[in-house]
């Protein structure tokens, strides 16, 4: 005890020295803790590729000009739905829509129920239309596919939770802005 009582007055007078001459005081790393010091050099968190889902950022898929034409009025906010990358833009009173950008699962490996599914396109990318009809919850999602292993969700969901048809309007315009965008 009495040695790392001495460590720590010994850095004492060096602190003072540089506070003195207007530099920030330089805080020693754990004095007398051996084993919180750092071994390994830093690794850099890794890159990403270009030309994958993994370089976007769900909330930079929209630009401002994207969120005018789909009738969003709000900056999104970044989430997490499961492990995958998300943005979710919420319209007080009229809708939200969350984009969701899936590095593991394409579109074959998405639990999707099939009679509420409809095959189509948007632009090069597959994709799959969703929305229960007879539900008429005021929810639709598009979702396309982004090579085997990728996709990304656009998910509408109206305020009132009524009018599907309106959902998958805004669905389809919101997943038609995204599109050329993706990999």
């Amino acid at each position: 005890m009495a040695e790392r009582v001495h460590q720590k007055y010994l850095w004492a007078p060096a602190l003072l020295l540089l506070a003195a001459c207007g530099s920030q005081p330089v805080q020693p790393a754990a004095v007398g803790h051996a084993s919180s010091q750092a071994t390994a050099p830093a690794v850099p968190p890794p890159v990403a590729e270009p030309g994958t889902l993994a370089a976007l950022d769900p909330c930079a898929l929209l630009s401002p000009q994207d969120r005018s034409a789909a009738g969003v009025s709000v900056l999104g906010r970044p989430k997490d739905i499961a492990g995958a990358r998300a943005c979710d833009w919420t319209v007080p009173g009229t809708f939200g829509v969350t984009v969701t950008l899936d590095d593991h699962n394409g579109l074959a490996d998405l639990d999707v129920a099939k009679k509420t599914a409809t095959k189509t396109t948007v632009g090069a990318h597959p994709a799959l239309r969703v929305s229960d009809k007879k539900a008429a919850d005021g929810t639709c999602s598009v979702l396309l596919g982004v090579g085997d292993a990728g996709s990304v969700q656009v998910d509408v969901s109206n305020t009132a939770f009524t009018d599907t048809a309106l959902a998958c309007r805004r669905a389809a315009t919101v997943a038609g802005l995204v599109e050329p965008k993706l990999p």
